[in-house]
């Protein structure tokens, strides 16, 4: 589904993201941690186009799609969350996923001024994908409501559904259990194994670990930028360089 290849970051002398290899088969949960500043968030930025890496290659789907930009990288398949779920907070929650299918669509501005039969249809379709998407990650009872007034973690359940309603084939989840409490962050982790299982490819950026040892088929660990592991759950968490950079004495 997405390999990366030798994939480099430069920021100036900072080097953000060095020459890191890895790989996501289709239908698997992968998770990538690391210390804070070790180049989780660049390392999503450059598989989905948000910037251009230094060197080194994205390949999604068997595509190299290095220096894409981002709306060409989702119109292939893949979709993204952010640490901080940002929705249009004046505008119904329905409305929200609306303007995520609205990729997948073709019609005009003159389709719009004039009202025509594409555009009707293309709004009837992009509504039943939005409460299409809504019923599956469990909000529809909240479709009416305005984004501004759910809770955390019900933003986050209408990120995922933001995201699925773009018909995406790769899902890159950066923190999606970031700011719920515990019960929450299992729900969250039941709709990621069900994602999972009806075909998706995940790849989540996680700093809770006893969710991501749980959920993970395989876990990527930086450190600096750099790959210094990369193996099943027991692997990581028997690896004494991650252990070290990382885990913890106490997690082992």
């Amino acid at each position: 589904m997405l390999k990366i290849e030798h994939l480099t970051k430069r920021f100036g002398g900072l080097c953000a993201v060095n020459d890191v290899s890895a790989s996501c088969e289709a239908g698997t949960i992968n998770a990538i941690i690391g210390p804070n500043g070790a180049g989780k968030t660049t390392f999503f930025n450059l598989i989905s186009g948000a910037i251009a890496p230094t060197s080194g290659k994205v390949i999604f789907k068997g595509e190299d799609v290095t220096g894409l930009r981002a709306d060409e990288v989702a119109r292939r398949g893949m979709a993204r969350t952010f640490q901080t779920t940002t929705l249009f907070d004046t505008a119904t929650v329905l409305d929200n996923l609306i303007v995520g299918h609205r990729l997948r669509t073709g019609s005009t501005l003159i389709d719009a001024v004039l009202g025509t039969r594409r555009m009707k249809e293309e709004e009837r379709r992009c509504r039943e994908k939005a409460r299409a998407a809504l019923d599956f990650v469990g909000l529809s009872h909240i479709e009416a409501r305005i984004a501004g007034d759910i809770s955390q973690e019900e933003r986050k359940r209408v990120a995922f559904a933001l995201a699925l309603s773009t018909d995406p084939s790769l899902l890159l989840l950066d923190e999606p259990a970031g700011g719920v409490n515990p019960e929450e962050t299992e729900g969250l982790a039941r709709l990621i194994r069900k994602m999972a299982d009806s075909g998706l490819t995940i790849c989540l950026i996680e700093h809770k670990m006893d969710m991501i040892m749980n959920l993970a088929d395989k876990i990527l660990v930086l450190n600096y930028g750099e790959r210094i592991a990369e193996g099943t759950p027991a692997e990581i968490r028997a690896n004494p360089v991650v252990i070290e950079a990382y885990l913890g004495s106490e997690h082992a």
